[in-house]
């Protein structure tokens, strides 16, 4: 047994663990880590870094290796395939020792400049998560920036947690609300509903944003569909998750009322004399109802139980290939 000496300085706490999901970004990401290491070293802030490639198709997963092996501050995480950002993200909370917990891009579009003032700001105030809002924001191209306003108001206004940018990755949490999230699938937008659902408090700082340098961007119009799915499951979670009798019944009681008005008027018309078959408007009215009810229904019921899946018997929703620095 290796014996103690006297003048041995125990092994100080990870205050921060900077997380960074990574996808075809070889040209960014040695930028980013000199970038952050050249902002906090004089800082005397004891940080970790956690970098996640999640399944990338160039030499991303080399850079991050050779910059693991080199710097004990750095984990690196490699999975087998692309399993998405939130899914990423998560992985790399789980792995993640601080106290506080950042969450950033990898794309050198969040700045590094913002992370002592936000670890600051919670340090000293109430809030359990700081999000921070692009006030300057440099993406130029209409495709980004319309959806990305209409989604923020759509789940301002339905999920009531009024943040102005739901878009930007650059948060700060306390430890233990990060790593009861939950986050898969393309939830990583949903972040502070997730973390409202905890009861914690949130507040949002204006930070800097930068144009993308190098690689392409991985957003635009095509998830726009898939983000308005998960807000109807953040709207679910939100107001009914603990009593989804509210919802289902308030509608089938909707449905059981219209139903009874249209019988009774058919049956007007059938006492009148009338020929109530085959009214093709009605049958198709009826139809589409009833379908958009049910497929809306089995969504929801469908993600829950995902959910009961992956958390009642502690699996994850990524498998990891490599870990450098675990």
């Amino acid at each position: 047994m290796r014996q103690k000496n006297k003048y041995e300085q125990p092994a100080m706490a990870i205050k921060l663990s900077i997380v960074i999901p990574v996808y075809n970004e070889e040209e960014n990401v040695p930028k980013l880590l000199s970038w952050i290491d050249s902002t906090l070293k004089n800082k005397s802030i004891p940080y970790e870094i956690i970098l996640v490639n999640d399944g990338s198709t160039d030499n991303t997963w080399l850079e991050l290796k050779q910059y693991a092996i080199s710097n004990k501050q750095v984990k690196a995480i490699n999975f087998y395939g692309n399993f998405g950002q939130s899914t990423a993200m998560m992985a790399g909370i789980d792995y993640a020792s601080g106290e506080y917990i950042v969450t950033m891009d990898g794309d050198l579009q969040n700045d590094p400049e913002d992370i002592p003032m936000l670890l600051k700001l919670i340090e000293e105030g109430e809030n359990d998560v700081i999000a921070g809002e692009r006030l300057n924001r440099q993406d130029k191209a209409l495709a980004r920036k319309l959806p990305s306003k209409v989604a923020n108001f759509l789940i301002r206004w339905l999920t009531g947690v009024r943040l102005r940018d739901y878009g930007c990755t650059l948060k700060i949490f306390r430890s233990d609300i990060a790593k009861d999230l939950g986050l898969y699938g393309e939830l990583h937008r949903f972040i502070p509903v997730l973390a409202r659902l905890q009861g914690a408090r949130i507040s949002q700082v204006p930070v800097k944003h930068h144009s993308r340098q190098f690689g392409k961007s991985k957003y635009g119009l095509n998830r726009t569909l898939r983000v308005a799915s998960d807000l109807l499951l953040m709207i679910f979670m939100r107001k009914y998750l603990q009593r989804p009798m509210h919802l289902f019944g308030g509608v089938g009681i909707a449905i059981f009322f219209l139903g009874v008005v249209i019988n009774l008027y058919l049956l007007g018309l059938k006492m009148a004399g009338h020929d109530i078959w085959g009214k093709p408007l009605l049958v198709l009215a009826l139809l589409l109802t009833l379908g958009g009810i049910q497929f809306i229904t089995i969504g929801i019921f469908s993600e829950v139980q995902m959910r009961t899946y992956y958390e009642s018997q502690k699996k994850k929703t990524y498998k990891i290939k490599e870990i450098i620095n675990e």
